[in-house]
């Protein structure tokens, strides 16, 4: 097994010819997440690869603190949120 294929997920597969293999498998992008609720952004779920090749404008909003949500936002600029 290549050392890139570790952070891939490994399962057992049963080939027709009766044989068991590993088959790597891609993992499943998370979504992004507010940094103080932990709530969804609504955000694309896209991996480090695919965001790369996004316009500047298209990575992230462009507004104060664009990793929380709107919520936490509002409240960070008043002053109620540390």
């Amino acid at each position: 097994m290549r050392r890139a294929d570790r952070g891939k997920l490994r399962t057992k597969k049963k080939t027709p010819s009766g044989i068991t293999k590993w088959v790597m498998k891609k993992r499943r992008v998370s979504h992004a997440k507010c940094g103080i609720c932990k709530n969804k952004l609504n955000r694309a779920r896209l991996d480090k690869a695919q965001v790369s090749k996004l316009s500047k404008t298209q990575r992230r909003p462009s507004r104060p603190y664009p990793e929380l949500c709107s919520k936490c936002m509002r409240a960070k600029l008043k002053g109620l949120v540390k």
